[in-house]
């Protein structure tokens, strides 16, 4: 019953293979090496710079094509719109705060707290209700208040969860995440709406479609690029902090000895190898909290990116016409 455009076969004959394959090659690498990198140490794993290598070459041919071919595989010339590279901007960092944010908390409360799926399901749908409130509320507000506005103020939103977030310690749970995940569910809808229709609202009718593709390529690539930068950082200071704690721990130091004795007194009614039980027990320790003080300088980062974008918000012009009836 829908009204869909008829296929030009015609196109074909003008078809870039030659930019469809360095599209191919640059994302797909490009993907790969961002899904593995992060636990395989970059360019230390031969594949993974391999991969590397083939997303640059890729590229290269890629940007070339769609510069010189006649009819590209993208047009790039969106990018122009400052509303368009703005709200990509944007869609690129949502991502991030979308797909970065939903893979941490488990993280956290598997690793640290030790939850099965289910009960880090029943502490993180907090995030998903809030969002199912928010979404006619920020239709609504849509018509109301200045869309440039409401992304600020989600991104501000965004950025004060993650704050919050960035207090954790091995003891959080369900209530202690309450207020975090609040901020992150309302501010993704305050935010989600108001850019997809900024970004494409200035855009000529017969570039929304190309356009539109770009966009949410935009927040998915942003999504992959997050959570590589997140599993990166997140080993690189987990190896700092355990250094650090790896001095307050030694043979030696008063409290270390100390609590070392009691776990071995507590644990020698247990077994005869109370003593390794013990170190192995204090080693799950630093480990556990170097893990709660990587995921806090994450948050802290994740802060900083979110803060840094509240600016850009400016820079968008508001449509002539409405754009609330742009799909997606």
């Amino acid at each position: 019953m829908i009204d869909f455009d008829e296929p030009d076969y015609s196109l074909l004959r003008q078809f870039d293979w030659t930019g469809l394959a360095g599209m191919a090659a640059f994302l797909g690498a490009l993907e790969y090496a961002l899904e593995e990198g992060p636990s395989k140490d970059w360019f230390e794993n031969e594949p993974v710079t391999i991969a590397l290598a083939v997303s640059a070459a890729g590229s290269i041919v890629f940007f070339w094509r769609a510069f010189v071919a006649p009819q590209p595989i993208v047009d790039l010339r969106a990018f122009r719109d400052r509303n368009f590279w703005t709200g990509s901007l944007f869609a690129f960092v949502l991502g991030i705060g979308l797909y970065g944010l939903t893979y941490i908390y488990p993280v956290f409360l598997a690793a640290v707290r030790g939850y099965s799926s289910l009960m880090i399901g029943e502490t993180m749908f907090v995030t998903g209700v809030c969002m199912f409130i928010m979404a006619p509320i920020s239709g609504r507000l849509m018509t109301r208040v200045d869309p440039r506005l409401m992304i600020a103020v989600g991104f501000v939103g965004f950025a004060i969860g993650t704050y919050l977030a960035s207090m954790i310690t091995v003891d959080w749970d369900f209530w202690e995440l309450l207020l975090p995940q609040m901020f992150r569910g309302v501010s993704l809808m305050l935010c989600m709406v108001p850019i997809n229709n900024l970004a494409l609202g200035t855009m000529p009718p017969q570039k929304i479609k190309n356009a539109s593709g770009l966009f949410n390529l935009m927040r998915n690539l942003g999504g992959a690029v997050g959570l590589a930068l997140i599993n990166t950082l997140l080993d690189k200071r987990m190896d700092l902090h355990l250094e650090r704690l790896r001095e307050s721990v030694i043979w030696g130091r008063r409290v270390a000895d100390e609590t070392l004795a009691n776990m071995t007194a507590a644990l020698a009614a247990r077994g005869s190898d109370a003593a390794l039980a013990a170190t192995r027990q204090m080693a799950l320790i630093v480990r556990r909290q170097a893990e709660v003080m990587a995921l806090s300088d994450v948050f802290l980062g994740l802060t900083a990116i979110f803060l840094a974008c509240v600016s850009f918000a400016a820079l968008m012009r508001l449509p002539v016409a409405p754009a609330g009836g742009v799909g997606h």
